[in-house]
């Protein structure tokens, strides 16, 4: 017999508690499983951190309803663990910032698909109809008796895996694809120039032959995104250009995928620089391209581009 589903609404409170409880310790089991260093208590505070590009303690307190000394606790677990960094604020310098690191941006990667299974999961054992809470706390009780939690959870990321993003090479079979993704993606949000199309319907001869790159997303074995590194008249400076996503994938970060493996692949190829070109009218993109290092220079009058107005350079 449950003493707690007993009590009726007078046990309303620890019926929570044990709920909470429970699902901390199965989600404690998936990130063991899946071999990663997190623990879920953690979760508000991180995954908070991780939207935005600096916090400080103060904000995280106001936007998460902890009280000071948890965040700070929190805080400084994070830390320890090398996942966060606290930094003085530019123009403030009583202000403490707190971000992401190298190491813990690599954690929220790796976080992601754990995240999406479980949001997937709790929706799966909370969308039954019910007349009170309480009903809807004993279903969601004997959904977990059927099944733990986590295998649950284990089950749908083993799903969501075969969503993830395969970062291919260039092919020959895929050069249809690599311009049909850009012309759709200039009409989207500009217009094809001349220029433009010269290129994308010799990928080859104006890119890969003179040693540049070109990579494709793959999803499912369909290609649904591309980006290319093209030679510049410096040597040890490619620019990061021809980045497209299919428009019934956008939203994902698939881009940002692209890019970051760009950069990876310019590191290890020991070059000095990755240079682009962009528009400011593609706010997010500039806001990530920042993010990621890459700082403004001044725009030549004689641009390869007519739709540019800015241009950026990351330095290695």
């Amino acid at each position: 017999m449950d003493s707690l589903r007993g009590y009726g609404h007078l046990g309303i409170g620890s019926r929570l508690k044990r709920i909470s409880d429970y699902v901390m310790r199965e989600t404690q089991l998936v990130y063991d499983t899946c071999h990663i260093d997190f623990d879920p208590y953690l979760f508000p505070v991180f995954k908070t951190i991780s939207n935005y590009d600096g916090i400080t303690n103060k904000e995280l307190v106001n936007l998460i309803n902890f009280t000071q000394p948890a965040i700070t606790q929190f805080v400084n677990k994070l830390r320890d663990k090398g996942y966060v960094d606290i930094k003085s604020h530019k123009l403030d310098k009583r202000k403490k910032i707190i971000l992401l690191t190298k190491k813990g941006e690599q954690l929220f990667v790796q976080l992601k698909p754990v995240w999406e299974a479980i949001n997937k999961t709790i929706k799966q054992v909370t969308t039954q109809k019910t007349d009170s809470l309480l009903e809807h706390l004993d279903k969601m009780e004997d959904a977990f008796k059927s099944k733990d939690f986590s295998l649950m959870i284990l089950e749908n990321i083993d799903k969501s895996i075969k969503q993830h993003i395969d970062i291919i090479n260039y092919r020959p079979e895929h050069k249809e694809a690599f311009y049909d993704l850009n012309i759709e993606w200039l009409k989207t949000f500009f217009y094809v120039e001349a220029y433009d199309e010269e290129v994308l319907s010799k990928p080859e001869q104006y890119i890969i032959d003179k040693g540049g790159f070109i990579f494709f997303a793959k999803k499912d074995d369909k290609v649904v995104g591309t980006v290319a590194l093209m030679p510049t008249d410096t040597i040890g400076i490619l620019e990061l250009t021809k980045m497209a996503v299919s428009p019934e994938e956008r939203g994902q970060k698939i881009g940002q995928q692209l890019m970051k493996h760009c950069i990876s692949f310019a590191k290890q190829e020991e070059l000095k620089a990755l240079l682009l070109y962009s528009n400011t009218k593609l706010e997010n993109a500039i806001y990530v391209y920042r993010k990621y290092g890459f700082k403004e220079l001044e725009l030549e009058k004689d641009s390869p581009y007519n739709r540019s107005d800015i241009k950026m350079l990351l330095e290695f």
